[in-house]
């Protein structure tokens, strides 16, 4: 019910929202963009429905499997991922995902990837699931 007010608050004063959440069900319902974020940076940014359809980032693509799917037919395959999650204290060198991420390499574990743009997108990985 509160999520439906928001909605028509956000209808009738022509409001925008910072909403922050876990349930990914929700977010796809009521967001037009998303910034996915891991260890506290920005990892991909897009049109809701461009990052729900085609995910970026690894880590992007590892939350979207494992979100409950309302339509069973179109259920994605579960990544599980190896690991512990860092400290957000004391991050890892280079890209923050890469001791979780199936697809780092050695780029990975020195350089932090910028935030780049592509395609009216942003994402921080040096190898994108492109």
């Amino acid at each position: 019910q509160i999520i439906n007010l928001l909605l028509e608050l956000q209808e009738k004063l022509n409001l925008s929202y910072l909403f922050i959440a876990h349930d990914l069900n929700v977010v796809r319902s009521i967001t037009d963009e998303v910034c996915v974020m891991y260890l506290g940076k920005i990892v991909e940014e897009a049109e809701t429905k461009d990052l729900f359809s085609k995910p970026l980032h690894p880590y992007t693509e590892s939350l979207l499997s494992a979100a409950p799917q309302l339509k069973p037919q179109k259920r994605r395959e579960r990544i599980t991922l190896k690991g512990d999650v860092p400290s957000p204290i004391n991050p890892p060198s280079g890209c923050r995902f890469h001791t979780r991420c199936i697809y780092a390499k050695g780029r990975c574990k020195k350089e932090e990837p910028p935030l780049s743009p592509r395609e009216g997108r942003f994402f921080a990985c040096h190898f994108p699931l492109i």
